[in-house]
């Protein structure tokens, strides 16, 4: 698996390329923000950008969805219960950008989809929680868990459609019955693995 992060925005969230080496098909994982950067870098990198997803509809997580997949005339993917943030004023670029809106997805996912990545496969995870259609992906065996779980800590909870509830059951459900050696790559913030949360993360112990 090939890997790239990218610390974009103001909210200096974590962008993923993720490409299989041996075709350079990749996806581009939570496009936040920095969008020429991101072209850019995908385009030095000489990757074939199959797919862009969001695991979640937070503003520093698609504020260059529309840039993206426009340049890689890519599809956008997301889950169906965060359309209302999509559309809400929360969501909207104006403020920032002076653009209308933020693009929405092409289609939705949900738990257990697989996805073709050349010879790699990307699985879906539903995490609600911190928003109430938050996905994790796996790919490679590794996890990207947007701002489901970080290093030493977890999502907030107390924006419109959180639970911290339903992050916690999220989490011990779909991320915790992964090997400790199971990399972690979060929405923010340095990477981590299953077993270092499990011991350490004072959310979690």
């Amino acid at each position: 698996m090939l890997l790239e992060v990218l610390e974009v925005g103001p909210f200096m969230a974590n962008c993923y390329l993720v490409a299989c080496p041996q075709t350079r098909e990749s996806v581009i994982i939570d496009p936040g923000g920095d969008g020429p950067l991101i072209v850019s870098k995908a385009r030095g990198l000489a990757l074939k950008v199959r797919y862009v997803i969001n695991t979640h509809a937070h503003l520093d997580h698609i504020g260059a969805n529309h840039d993206v997949c426009h340049a890689f005339q890519a599809p956008l993917l997301g889950h169906r219960a965060d359309l209302p943030l999509y559309r809400s004023r929360s969501s909207s670029m104006a403020l920032f950008t002076g653009q209308a809106g933020v693009k929405e997805p092409d289609r939705f996912v949900q738990e257990g989809d697989l996805l073709k990545l050349g010879q790699l496969r990307i699985k879906v995870l539903e995490t609600p929680g911190h928003s109430p259609g938050g996905i994790c992906l796996e790919i490679g065996g590794a996890l990207f868990t947007g701002d489901t779980l970080f290093a030493s800590s977890i999502g907030r909870t107390d924006l419109p459609g959180g639970s911290y509830g339903t992050l916690l059951q999220s989490i011990r459900r779909k991320l915790l019955v992964y090997p400790d050696s199971t990399e972690v790559f979060p929405g923010h913030g340095p990477p981590t693995t299953i077993g270092e949360e499990r011991r350490y993360n004072p959310f979690l112990t």
